[in-house]
């Protein structure tokens, strides 16, 4: 067959390597391939588009990337780190809590060993509160996950939870409270990244086996023909048996006639948020140990900050560091009318207050703002997204990737859907990732 596949990012070039034996076409709207996994240079300091690292339970496709990087990947143990009143705590939460204060320590520990919630029955935050009890909950979960996502944990579905925010064990809870070494979230506590050429390079390696990548495509008007798709950019039409979109559905729709008002309805109301990611070029650094850093305080905007050097790539000229910070907004929230330059600043003199950096030591900054960063998992989202796969399943669109399946996937997750959508396509059950 020939295959359209509309959008460049991490599932379109890994859905394009696991579809080669076909005729195979890739439409990317931008001038280099990427997505959410580009890699950002200015003037020798590069970064992320968020805080990407390489790890996964599905050990065929975590294999699969590490063996496609071979040569150019490293491997870490990880050191995060929250920010909680002043001070850092070992990441996540509830296996650091001897560093809080004592009266802190007691709140956390009482109220997981003596927590009256019930099994949640429809949100987010009933969950934190059955899980965590009410003090981890109230200090650390709820104000964080508030940050992130713009809305109250209660106004979140349960779909998403499971196996993404792991239960700690009773033990683990204690001895972190006495100051026992334990550690959550164990299937990323090693994890690599490329040595050279930041996360780029993993979606780069793939689009060496993928023979047709067009780009400065921007797709505007899809549609279906007797014996097959018409994909067009106004000027240049592309004809294809088969279609692939990794394209957000929002952007999908607008590319598409004749879509029923529930279908139009069902997309509109789907619920995102954007994010920015603003770099700082450093002299100098305080710390090399840390990579990660969460942020609690609801009067710093970011959420997360990114510490390159610990990475001991090649994300800055020689001597000198590259820090990200990161932001999510909704569009007429108070972080989407801030300039660049307001954020810039407040991401430089927050920064500074907390003692992290003195702002005489940077040379370099630059900012990327993604329109689509988050999925944000609403109560009944589910059901919605049923109607909405159904109806492309009807048309036979083929949905892939985080905005075109409207799922909250990883890295590893978007590879495990390509390549589970390529072995459908391929009506190969029985294909090896490789």
């Amino acid at each position: 067959m020939k295959i359209g596949v509309l959008g460049g990012g991490l599932a379109g070039m890994s859905s394009a390597y696991f579809l080669k034996n076909h005729d195979c076409e890739v439409l990317e709207e931008f001038s280099r391939i990427g997505g959410h996994c580009k890699t950002k240079k200015k003037n020798g300091f590069s970064y992320d588009m968020g805080g990407h690292i390489i790890f996964s339970r599905d050990k065929e496709i975590l294999n699969f990337m590490l063996k496609k990087l071979e040569g150019n990947i490293k491997s870490y143990y990880r050191n995060n780190q929250i920010w909680f009143k002043k001070r850092f705590v070992k990441y996540p939460f509830e296996n650091g809590l001897h560093a809080l204060d004592k009266e802190d320590i007691f709140e956390c520990l009482y109220y997981f060993v003596n927590n009256s919630y019930g099994k949640p029955k429809t949100n987010f935050k009933e969950w934190i509160y059955y899980t965590f009890g009410k003090g981890i909950a109230e200090k650390y979960l709820i104000p964080y996950n508030k940050k992130i996502w713009k809305t109250d944990p209660e106004n979140l579905g349960l779909d998403w939870v499971e196996g993404r925010v792991p239960k700690p064990p009773a033990e683990d809870i204690i001895k972190s409270a006495i100051g026992m070494n334990t550690e959550g979230y164990t299937h990323q506590l090693n994890f690599w990244y490329p040595g050279r050429g930041g996360i780029e390079s993993l979606v780069a390696v793939l689009g060496k086996d993928v023979k047709k990548i067009i780009l400065n495509y921007k797709i505007k008007k899809i549609r279906k023909t007797q014996s097959g798709w018409i994909a067009s950019n106004g000027k240049d039409e592309r004809c294809y048996d088969s279609i692939v979109s990794t394209m957000p559905l929002p952007e999908l729709l607008g590319c598409l006639d004749n879509v029923p008002k529930n279908i139009i309805d069902a997309i509109n109301s789907l619920r995102y948020n954007g994010v920015i990611v603003i770099m700082i070029g450093l002299n100098k650094i305080k710390f090399t140990d840390k990579f990660a850093v969460y942020v609690v305080d609801e009067d710093i905007l970011y959420h997360r900050l990114c510490f390159y050097t610990f990475l001991h790539a090649d994300h800055a000229p020689p001597g000198k560091h590259t820090v990200t910070a990161e932001l999510t907004y909704f569009p007429g929230d108070k972080i989407s009318r801030m300039s660049s330059e307001e954020l810039i600043r407040h991401v430089i003199s927050t920064m500074e207050q907390e003692g992290f950096i003195d702002s005489g030591d940077v040379v370099e900054t630059d900012i990327v703002n993604a329109r689509y960063g988050y999925v944000v998992n609403t109560i009944g989202y589910l059901d919605t997204l049923k109607t909405i796969r159904q109806y492309f399943d009807s048309i036979g669109i083929h949905l892939c990737g985080r905005f075109a399946e409207f799922e909250y996937l990883n890295t590893d997750a978007v590879i495990r859907h390509s390549f589970d959508l390529a072995r459908k396509i391929n009506n190969n059950p029985s294909m090896a990732a490789e």
